[in-house]
C-alpha cells in the first residue's frame, strides 16, 4: 500500500522519511511499520479524548503533538492488552507492533527531540516461541518442478526455479532486472532487505530457466529492464507471484500445506544444508541474513529430522524387556 502523507500528523511523515532515507528501510518494512503507530496513535486519541467513533476511523491527522508527551509505559502495556484480547493478536504479531513503538519513540526522543523521555525504553518484547519453518521435501520439491499446471510455463517454471534453487525472498524475485544477470560469470545481483545488495550465483537448472524465459518474451512497453512480465507487459506484483505459486501446490497436490513464496526461501536453505553439505556461514551469505542465530534454524531443523528419524525406526516401540534368568536352581547345583 501507499502511504497517504496528508492523513499523517507531521512528527509522523518526518519517521517515515526517517525510516526510508536514513535508516534504509524497504518499502514493506516501512509499510508495516506505519500501521502498526497508526493503530496506537488511534489507539491512544480513542481513549484519552474518549472518542465514540470505531477504531478505523479515527483521524490521526491532527495529533496534538503535546499529546505524545503524556503517554506512557502503562498506556503502552495497555495497548498490547488491547491487541491480545480485543485484537486476539498473537505473540509474534504483537512482538512486531512493540518493535515499531520502541522504534518510534525513539525517533521522538532522541532524533525529534518531541518528547523528554522515553516511554517505551524499558517495555519487553512478548516471548515469541521459535517454530521450525514450513518447507517441502527433496522429492515434494521435484514434483512442484515437473508439474504440467503452469499457466505461463517459461515464466512460472522460472519463477519456482530461482525460488527453489537460490533461497531468494519474494520481493528480491520480482525486483530482479535483466541488467542484474551475469550469465558469463553465472551470478545475479539481488536487493534485498533495507535496499541492501548482495551477488549470488546461479546453477544451470536457473541459467537455463532464465534464458528459456528471456527468449520467450516480448520485449515490453513499459519498465523494459524488468525480468518477470504481468500479463499487461509491467513488472510483475508481489501479489501475483503469490497466486501463481499458491495455484501450482494446489494442482500438484501440495496446497494446504501453508506453503507460500517465503516457504520455498525455507525449502531451498533446507535443501542446502541437508543435501548440499553447505556451510552455515556459506548459507547465511547466500540467504542475505543480518546475523548467523537467523541461519541456525537450519541446523535446528536438521537435528529435529535426525529425532524423527530415530523415533520413525520401526523397532521403536519394542520396549519389553527379556525376562532375567532366575538363579540357578538347587538341583542344578548339585
Amino acid at each position: 500500500m501507499s502511504i497517504n502523507k496528508t492523513e499523517c500528523p507531521d512528527f509522523l511523515n518526518d519517521y517515515i522519511f526517517y525510516l526510508r532515507i536514513v535508516k534504509g528501510r524497504a518499502e514493506t518494512t516501512v509499510n508495516e511499520y506505519y500501521l502498526n503507530i497508526r493503530l496506537f496513535l488511534r489507539y491512544i486519541l480513542k481513549i484519552k479524548q474518549n472518542i465514540d467513533n470505531p477504531l478505523e476511523t479515527v483521524s490521526i491527522k491532527n495529533f496534538p503533538a503535546e499529546l505524545l508527551k503524556e503517554i506512557t509505559l502503562r498506556d503502552i502495556y495497555d495497548f498490547e492488552f488491547f491487541l491480545a484480547e480485543e485484537r486476539h493478536n498473537q505473540a509474534a504479531a504483537r512482538a512486531r507492533k512493540t518493535a515499531a513503538l520502541k522504534s518510534f519513540f525513539h525517533f521522538l526522543h532522541k532524533k525529534a527531540n518531541l518528547i523528554e523521555n522515553n516511554p517505551a525504553l524499558d517495555i519487553e518484547m512478548p516471548s515469541v516461541k521459535r517454530a521450525l519453518p514450513k518447507f517441502l521435501s527433496l522429492e515434494e520439491s521435484l514434483r512442484l518442478l515437473s508439474s504440467e499446471s503452469f499457466e505461463n510455463p517459461e515464466r512460472d517454471f522460472c519463477i519456482v526455479t530461482l525460488f527453489l534453487n537460490c533461497g531468494m525472498r519474494l520481493n528480491e524475485l520480482v525486483s530482479i532486472n535483466l541488467s542484474d544477470i551475469d550469465f558469463e560469470e553465472r551470478r545475479l545481483l539481488l536487493k534485498g532487505k533495507g535496499n541492501k545488495q548482495r551477488i549470488i550465483y546461479i546453477n544451470d537448472a536457473c541459467i537455463v530457466a532464465l534464458k528459456t524465459y528471456i527468449n520467450s518474451r516480448k520485449q515490453p512497453p513499459e519498465e523494459p529492464n524488468a525480468l518477470f512480465l504481468s500479463r499487461n507487459k509491467k513488472r510483475i506484483s508481489r501479489r501475483r507471484v503469490e497466486q501463481i505459486v499458491e495455484k501450482l501446490l494446489n494442482n500438484t497436490g501440495l496446497g494446504n500445506r501453508g506453503i507460500t513464496p517465503h516457504k520455498l526461501r525455507h525449502t531451498a536453505a533446507t535443501l542446502m544444508y541437508q543435501h548440499g553439505n553447505v556451510d552455515t556461514l556459506v548459507l547465511k551469505e547466500v540467504l542475505g541474513h543480518a546475523n548467523i542465530s537467523t541461519t541456525e534454524i537450519y541446523t535446528h531443523l536438521s537435528d529435529q529430522n535426525k529425532k524423527d528419524a530415530a523415533e520413525n525406526n520401526p523397532l521403536s516401540h519394542m520396549t519389553r524387556m527379556p525376562k532375567s534368568k532366575n538363579k540357578t536352581s538347587e538341583s542344578e547345583e548339585e
